[in-house]
């Protein structure tokens, strides 16, 4: 392997591992209420 081969790939390399990493994205869920009785039974 010829010395600029070998050095394009040491450079795809460490670019490969610097690049930015995506932040994985937590979505929360929203809290609901609990139901409220209002009919005929309820108190």
């Amino acid at each position: 392997m010829s010395k600029k081969a070998l050095f394009a790939c040491m450079l795809v390399a460490f670019v490969a591992a610097c690049a930015q990493q995506e932040e994985p994205v937590v979505v929360e869920q929203p809290v609901t209420t609990e139901p409220t009785f209002s009919g005929k039974y309820g108190s």
